[in-house]
């Protein structure tokens, strides 16, 4: 970065080559050798969907995810998708230490930004969620799996309207082994899907937000495959969404979602990439990839 210009295929090899955890070290060491700020050094060096990428790479986790939030709240309007994607896709852990993270980068408490932000069935699910209190012991009654699943068919398929408040007890504390055997036999009972119910009963931001919930119970590496795959298809490409999901999973599932993506959609998610985005960008994207699944 030293001069005019920037070496730009320097910076995206080397970056992508450490994991989050060197990164950090980095920007300790930079700033001990050159007593300047990495990422503003790269905000001022970079530009566009680069710059978005490569600075995104180097917040942790917890702080990626807090400005992704904050961004989705801030200012006129909300972007319910980035909110539904994140929160129902965290552990109780990372939820936790995305709202630390939020309140030391901003000042602020999520929780009451994302209440002011949302309304309805739709903000209480979502503050839910944003507990992070899912029960994560494993433990399974099958008892009260029979029961939670003839408590959703009487709340949604077996009565005129629908009770919210018995969806979001359930899909939003109950553990995912637990879940994943509610479903089944909710499918007995109702003799359909969870996710068929979901689709009938329920509407607009509440009814992704219970399907995204559902998906992710069922398999998280499926839904951003899925995720990925809608970012990119068609005219034009939803660079903040593939920006987020290649950021936040390319140290925990990657192989796993690469796998999912090759399955469903018979094309490898390098060659949709390669297809879809071009230049520093692409390379730095292929990279967090991992490789080609074709």
């Amino acid at each position: 970065m030293k001069g005019i210009g920037s070496d730009k295929e320097t910076i995206l090899d080397l970056i992508t080559s450490w994991s989050n955890a060197q990164r950090q070290e980095v920007i300790s060491a930079y700033k001990c050798s050159f007593g300047q700020d990495l990422i503003e050094d790269l905000k001022y060096e970079l530009t566009g969907k680069f710059e978005r990428l490569i600075v995104s790479l180097m917040r942790t986790p917890p702080y990626h995810d807090a400005k992704e939030i904050h961004d989705a709240v801030k200012g006129a309007g909300t972007n319910e998708r980035c909110l539904i994607e994140i929160l129902a896709s965290r552990n109780n852990k990372q939820l936790q230490d995305m709202a630390a993270a939020y309140k030391d980068a901003y000042g602020r408490d999520i929780e009451e930004d994302i209440i002011k932000d949302t309304s309805g069935h739709f903000k209480k699910m979502l503050v839910v969620l944003l507990q992070g209190t899912r029960d994560e012991s494993g433990v399974v009654d099958a008892d009260l799996v029979q029961q939670d699943a003839e408590d959703l068919y009487a709340a949604g398929e077996e009565k005129w309207g629908t009770d919210e408040a018995t969806f979001i007890m359930i899909l939003g504390n109950r553990s995912v082994t637990h879940l994943r055997m509610v479903f089944d036999e909710y499918e007995k009972i109702a003799e359909m899907s969870i996710e068929e119910s979901i689709k009938s009963e329920l509407s607009g931001d509440f009814e992704r937000l219970m399907l995204a919930v559902v998906q992710c119970i069922r398999s998280i590496p499926m839904f951003f495959a899925t995720r990925l795959y809608k970012s990119m298809k068609g005219l034009g490409t939803a660079d903040n969404t593939l920006i987020r999901i290649m950021v936040s999973r390319s140290e925990m599932d990657m192989l796993d979602i690469r796998e999912c993506f090759r399955l469903r959609y018979e094309k490898s998610l390098y060659n949709m990439i390669n297809d879809d985005t071009s230049g520093e960008y692409k390379r730095t994207l292929l990279n967090l990839c991992g490789g080609d699944d074709d």
